[in-house]
């Protein structure tokens, strides 16, 4: 059976988010990287050429990609009270895309609740009289 955990914060509690590189990727580069080309000298000496040559091709196109991606990253979220570890994001490359598009929600949430309501009454002559019941909803100033 799976698990699955999630967490839900408020935009308005949000104090800080920060990703960085995290050290693991390194090691996501260079192992498989290394097997790969390890695998790919033992198949041309032993073998024949065309398996070592694609297991060679195979450790090179591994570590360009990698490259190409990036490092992964980890990321810690604080709110209100609260810090969390989260996997934010899978590489460094993207954080600063997900970091603005979290700021520009964070931004609007607290524009909403943050502005004081402003209640626009027009004094109408007839609104200082007796009011009857059908002139009852215009009198609210709506």
């Amino acid at each position: 059976m799976y698990v699955v955990e999630y967490r839900r914060f408020y935009l308005r509690d949000l104090e800080w988010i920060v990703v960085w590189p995290s050290r693991s990727w390194r090691y996501r580069l260079i192992i498989p990287g290394v097997l790969f080309a390890v695998l790919g000298a033992g198949f041309w000496q032993w073998v024949n050429s065309t398996s070592g040559a694609i297991f060679s091709c195979i450790a090179l196109a591994w570590v360009a990609l990698e490259l190409a991606l990036g490092p992964t990253a980890g990321s810690r979220i604080r709110t209100t009270g609260l810090t969390v570890d989260m996997p934010l994001v899978q590489r460094t490359r993207r954080a600063s895309k997900v970091l603005r598009a979290i700021d520009a929600a964070v931004r609007a949430s607290r524009d909403v609740t943050m502005q004081p309501a402003a209640v626009h009454v027009q004094a109408k002559p007839e609104a200082f009289a007796t009011p009857s019941i059908v002139d009852a909803p215009q009198t609210n100033g709506f």
